[in-house]
């Protein structure tokens, strides 16, 4: 993987060249403009790959994949062609590549397909491919961000702090993530807080085109930045942006659970202006007395150092959520304020789900 790294756009250019040439009926499943997928088959293969080791994350992971993968109309006799493509451009840029290599390769890619098949062959017993989900309401909160609640056509079971893959009717084919921003409700309706970014085909639209009556498209839900109820530690939450939408969702769960213990939220953002859900979140700050909110700017220091000044924080479970840069400070900043690795909750991989 080291040796691959330096030409891994090579590698990626004549993977998709090996799948396409060979199985032509499979360009179908992917989008139009190739652009927007590039390496997000490949980088997925690769990072699982990686990750062989930590059975319990890896485990997890794939299955949400394979989970993930039946809203693409992915079958079981797919994934050969995607090992064998994956194989043959490891095979042309590998220099050091001989018979061991291969065979671990192979072993490796085996491994990985069957949990996804296996998970996917699961979860067909009881939930759809997808869901369709109505537009219902579309708050612009600023000219770039937009609060949509969405009404599902079937009931979609999820747990506060996880988050969905999204189609619209403008992109097919083009799935991109989001987190719920809220705990499950009686009503059912969904809520999501989108940003439009740079470039970005899915958010553009959620953000500027999407209207009440519009139907958009849900895969199943994943994540596994969940509250843990059986503890009573207390919850220390970072939620940088739009990230503080799951955030305000486990909120609501530990509300809903009747739990007291203390729940931490330190919200970023680049400016006083950027802090679209503080009303919200200071609202809930007034009606249980065992929540703090802490909005941080950028003018004010970064998120991590903000979190620093406070504490102890050995007795908390942390919860991060945001760009992908504030997860990775955010957790070093934990690690060294002592709290344990393995009470560090946040979604990293999900940033690695491919999307065709």
């Amino acid at each position: 993987m080291v040796e691959i790294a330096p030409v891994a756009d090579r590698v990626t250019s004549y993977f998709y060249a090996l799948l396409f040439t060979h199985h032509p009926d499979l360009r179908a499943m992917f989008p139009a403009a190739m652009d927007t997928q590039r390496d997000r088959l490949l980088k997925a293969l690769l990072t699982a790959a990686e990750h062989m080791d930590d059975v319990p994350v890896l485990t997890e992971y794939l299955r949400n994949l394979g989970r993930g993968h039946r809203k693409y109309g992915t079958q079981p006799a797919h994934y050969p062609a995607v090992g064998e493509a994956l194989i043959g451009a490891l095979v042309r840029y590998a220099d050091t590549w001989d018979e061991e290599t291969e065979g671990a390769w192979v072993r490796t890619y085996t491994t990985i397909s069957q949990i996804m098949i296996d998970a996917a062959a699961e979860d067909e017993q009881h939930a759809p491919a997808w869901w369709q989900a109505e537009v219902v309401s579309h708050d612009l909160r600023t000219p770039d961000i937009a609060v949509i609640t969405l009404r599902p056509d079937q009931p979609y079971p999820f747990l506060a702090g996880q988050y969905t893959s999204l189609e619209t009717p403008w992109w097919p084919r083009i799935w991109r993530h989001y987190s719920f921003a809220s705990a499950p409700r009686p009503d059912g309706l969904l809520t999501l807080h989108v940003k439009a970014v740079p470039a970005g085909w899915v958010s553009n639209a959620l953000v500027h085109r999407a209207r009440p009556g519009d139907v958009l498209r849900l895969g199943p839900p994943a994540g596994s930045m969940t509250v843990d109820h059986s503890t009573d530690n207390g919850l220390l939450c970072l939620g940088g942006g739009t990230g503080i939408a799951p955030i305000k969702a486990l909120v609501e769960d530990v509300a809903e659970h009747g739990d007291r213990r203390r729940v931490e939220v330190f919200y970023g953002a680049r400016s006083g202006h950027d802090l679209y859900d503080i009303d919200t979140m200071l609202r809930l700050q007034k009606t249980f007395p065992w929540l703090a909110v802490r909005p941080v700017t950028e003018d004010q220091g970064r998120l991590p150092d903000a979190v620093r000044q406070y504490g102890p924080w050995a007795e908390y479970d942390a919860y991060l959520s945001g760009p992908v840069g504030m997860v990775r400070s955010g957790v070093d900043a934990l690690k060294g304020a002592g709290i344990p690795t393995d009470r560090i909750r946040h979604d990293f991989l999900a940033e690695l789900v491919p999307q065709p």
